[in-house]
């Protein structure tokens, strides 16, 4: 584990987003990170695309899931 230094603009978002997500600004940082990392080795495939196959890779049933039902 380290420390990483961000601007304090980007830590404010952090601290924004996390109230949303119900994460605390460490985790909401670790998944912008591991998302970051999963786009740009993944291109082609959409946000949408990435996180449905990581929950599925989870073995959160998503595909019997949709828009409508949720």
């Amino acid at each position: 584990m380290g420390i990483v230094n961000i601007e304090d603009e980007l830590h404010e978002q952090l601290r924004l987003a996390s109230r949303v997500t119900c994460r605390s600004i460490n985790a909401q940082a670790a998944f912008w990170i591991k998302i970051g990392m999963l786009c740009e080795t993944n291109p082609t495939l959409s946000f949408s695309e990435i996180m449905r196959r990581e929950l599925n890779a989870a073995g959160v049933a998503v595909s019997s899931l949709s828009v409508s039902e949720a």
